[in-house]
């Protein structure tokens, strides 16, 4: 068997889509059978005509500058659209896929939608980017000689603003309403002085049309706070404006965006090893380290976005431009990030704009009072409401909640430095049945009919190319279970503009294999489908297990594998059980070959790089309150004589081997064999081969393995080494030489597929990966050691300071030794070096 992710034009067309029911902390991918929706391209009215519906909001007749040359758009109460047909029909992503081409009308139709909307706002708000500084008109905003402030609620009769400044009395602070449902108040400086101190508690207080006030917290307010001291209390707004000397400023330059993201997801809140909650200053200075030890390049931070129900996760928002308060303030935060970028770690941020909280008190919500969609920052009735997650729907049609969200992403990236998103619930915000009770077969009818929500796509196109225009190296993921076509294609394909897609099917399966299958039923063709089944030409970040995999009611990989024997099992002193020596070994070979083969990116969640025990439980009514289960243990993966250390170390070694060889970033992978009788997966990455060997008691001496390129092969990294808690079976040193294999270009005729093979010692329930050495490079950089010893004794220098060169690799023996060594010993080295390459060179010439 041979797959090829760089020379097939697809893998398939459903690509890496979940299809098993699953459960989640917010009950998000909830998958049932059903039957495919039936194909409708656009929308269809109820008499089955089909319908383009733009609106407008006036005439445009200019040229569209967004990738999209020659396209014209009119567009007033007595015209439609009109387009240069040659050029609209020209969609990039039908080059890319030409099995689209049957939803031509599709993408057309999402094209008008998105050039409509983004010329619009062209037009009347002088660009996206300057519509997306929506944040400096709304909310509270300093001016010279005072402060202003506005909020959009076109459904109130009256405004005011209260807080601590007026006494929570407003009939001094009346607000005015323009001819837009924007309400807003300029408040002048007391005697030079904001007269909203910084720090200070503030509401918006309105009456709506059945005569009743009620208060809510600003919708664009920046910090908020809830008193500690009493349960269940509401939280306040707080209207945050340091003064300059409290107000943190960055130091650190953004880091280079990665070849390829290693994804280190994480909560800040239950990070501590307490039983509390942590603070962002804490985490910078303990966990920040940790991840860049373990050759992380991204940190992905969870439950930013400030939340009132704790235990939700993050993902039931209140208040979208604040960070999360139980951790700290708007400059600590700053102070994280800033440090993460001081350690070359790319920040990412999981934003929610799929859904809102129903919180009516503290949320977003409460601006709701019965009002119609087009007043609302939500739809009405059934569609505004998501029956799972009992959480608020946004209309994306709606302009102002067009500049509240892309605002919002614009905040975050420019006043936190953040490096990009994953937006959270993407397949909610795809279909107007928010993949409830919808199982995802591939079928493309499924991605392109009357269920696909365009104005949520064309809000994601919008968001996409706002995010790339602020920040052209921003990565952004999108968390999406369907697999829709186009998703991590370029807008100016009519792609939706994603860098990468999340990988959902992976963990799926690796907990189906964990739970439901004995080792001997294994597939080793399923599991290499599972982990190669995606779209060609669009990214995907894959993972064995996230946040998702580690809450109540599931459990961990390492917690399926070794569940009560992490108790009483875990010591180096005493030998491993077999349960233990199962656990560790399958672990370091799932998530291995989970970032070997599964994807473009690679993502882990805080702890699982240890194998961390037990699930996540936030404090909540059923476990009394308690942080018992919300932290990280990790005393665990410290403590020198437990067994947590091994799979941390070989985390921390695979990660490394990405960051030596790319194999991430790499387009040629080649999986040459499955073989379900021997239990063993062998494929290429980039230049390195992988042997995996999923059986429980096999060892396989001789076993040929197909490659690429001749020549000499060495161990790059072996799961059984004794460092990372195996048995070190396999010999470091032995030298694999390649052996031609059939009739040179005739692939039919080698062995697996390959040209060249080469034998291998492969023992059971182990991963060894083979790298390709450069004999020429090898050669030179090896130089006559005990010149070099003389050179030390000469100069008095210990020789014990030479690196080992017997087990340090070859091409790296003199960078090392010249780092190590003094000035005085490097001059003599270097001659000697001179000497030696220059001998090398005076052969080669003979010869």
């Amino acid at each position: 068997m041979i797959s090829s992710l760089a020379f097939n034009p697809l893998v398939s067309s459903s690509l890496n889509i979940a299809t098993t029911t699953t459960h989640s902390s917010k009950n998000k991918r909830y998958l049932a059978k059903q039957k495919p929706v039936e194909l409708a391209l656009g929308y269809q009215n109820p008499n089955g005509c089909k319908v383009c519906n733009f609106g407008s909001k006036g005439s445009v007749y200019e040229k569209v500058s967004s990738g999209f040359k020659g396209i014209s758009v009119m567009t007033d109460d007595k015209s439609t659209m009109s387009f240069i047909e040659e050029d609209v029909e020209n969609i990039g992503i039908l080059n890319v896929d030409s099995s689209l081409e049957p939803f031509k009308d599709h993408f057309k139709y999402r094209l008008k939608r998105y050039l409509h909307q983004k010329k619009l706002i062209e037009e009347y708000e002088g660009g996206l980017e300057e519509f997306a500084k929506g944040y400096l008109k709304f909310g509270f905003n300093r001016e010279e000689d005072g402060i202003l402030y506005r909020e959009w609620a076109p459904a109130a009769q009256e405004a005011q603003i209260i807080g601590d400044f007026n006494g929570w009395n407003g009939s001094n602070h009346h607000m005015e309403k323009d001819q837009f449902g924007v309400w807003s108040i300029k408040i002048p400086d007391a005697d030079g002085n904001p007269a909203i101190p910084h720090n200070s508690r503030v509401k918006f207080r309105f009456r709506h049309s059945d005569g009743v006030w009620v208060d809510r917290i600003p919708a664009c307010i920046k910090y908020a706070t809830v008193d500690p001291a009493r349960f269940a209390a509401p939280y306040d707004g707080v209207y945050w404006d340091p003064p300059l000397s409290e107000r943190y400023q960055f130091k650190h330059p953004r880091p280079q965006k990665p070849k390829a993201p290693r994804i280190y997801e994480a909560h800040v809140g239950m990070s501590s090893s307490e039983p509390r909650i942590n603070s962002y200053r804490e985490f910078a200075d303990n966990i920040l380290p940790r991840i860049r030890e373990n050759n992380y390049n991204t940190v992905q931070l969870m439950a930013v976005m400030e939340h009132s129900y704790y235990a939700s996760f993050g993902y039931h928002v209140t208040n979208f431009f604040a960070v999360s308060s139980r951790s700290g303030s708007p400059e600590d935060l700053k102070y994280l990030i800033d440090k993460a970028h001081s350690l070359g770690l790319n920040v990412l941020m999981d934003v929610i704009h799929s859904h809102a909280s129903n919180n009516i008190t503290d949320g977003l919500n409460g601006f709701d009072v019965g009002q119609s969609s087009q007043q609302s920052y939500f739809h009405t009735g059934d569609r505004g409401y998501h029956k799972l997650w009992d959480s608020r729907l946004f209309n994306y049609a709606n302009w102002e909640v067009l500049r509240f969200l892309l605002s919002n992403l614009r905040w975050w990236l420019e006043e936190y430095k953040f490096d990009g998103f994953r937006f959270d619930g993407v397949t909610s915000m795809l279909y107007h049945h928010h993949g409830i009770n919808m199982a995802f077969t591939g079928n493309y009818n499924e991605y392109f009919s009357e269920e696909t929500d365009v104005d949520a796509v064309v809000y994601l196109m919008l968001a996409n190319s706002l995010v790339h225009d602020i920040l052209p190296d921003a990565t952004v993921i999108a968390e999406d279970v369907s697999g829709m076509p186009g998703l991590g294609r370029p807008v100016s394909e009519v792609g939706i503009g994603f860098d990468y897609r999340l990988a959902m099917a992976i963990p799926d399966k690796w907990i189906d294999y964990l739970k439901n299958k004995k080792d001997s039923e294994w597939s080793m063709k399923e599991i290499s489908l599972n982990l190669t089944n995606r779209r060609y030409t669009e990214k995907c970040v894959s993972y064995a297990e996230s946040h998702d995999q580690s809450i109540v009611g599931d459990k961990t990989i390492a917690f399926l594998l070794m569940d009560e024997e992490m108790y009483s099992s875990m010591s180096c002193l005493t030998d491993a059980s077999p349960t233990i020596d199962r656990g560790i070994s399958l672990h370091k070979m799932i998530h291995f070959i989970t970032l070997a083969l599964g994807g473009e990116g690679y993502l882990n969640f805080m702890g699982n790089e240890f194998g961390h025990p037990e699930w996540i439980d936030f404090p909540r009514e059923g476990n009394g309150w308690s942080y018992e289960k919300c932290r990280r243990q990790w005393n665990l993966v410290d403590t020198d004589h437990l067994r947590y250390k091994f799979m941390n170390a070989f985390d921390r070694a695979m990660n490394l081997l990405d960051d030596k060889f790319s194999i991430l970033a790499s387009t040629k992978q080649i999986v040459s064999s499955t073989n379900n009788e021997d239990k063993v997966i062998v494929f290429e990455r980039g230049d390195l081969v992988f042997v995996f060997n999923f059986h429980p008691e096999n060892t396989y001496e001789g076993y040929k393995v197909g490659c690429d390129l001749p020549g000499k092969y060495r161990v790059a990294l072996d799961s059984d080494a004794r460092e990372f808690g195996g048995h070190g079976r396999v010999g470091h040193d032995a030298d694999h030489f390649t052996s031609p294999e059939g009739i040179p270009g005739v692939p039919e005729t080698n062995f697996s597929n390959r040209p060249n093979s080469f034998k291998v010692l492969s023992p059971p329930r182990t991963c060894v990966v083979y790298n390709r050495v450069d004999e020429r490079q090898e050669e030179r950089n090896s130089p006559n050691l005990s010149t070099v010893e003389e050179t030390f004794a000469a100069v008095d220098t210990d020789v014990a300071t030479i690196p080992d060169v017997s087990v340090e690799s070859e091409d790296r023996n003199l960078d090392r030794i010249e780092d190590n060594s003094k000035d005085a010993v490097n001059a003599g080295i270097l001659k000697v070096e001179r000497e030696v390459v220059g001998d090398k060179l005076e052969e080669d010439a003979d010869n």
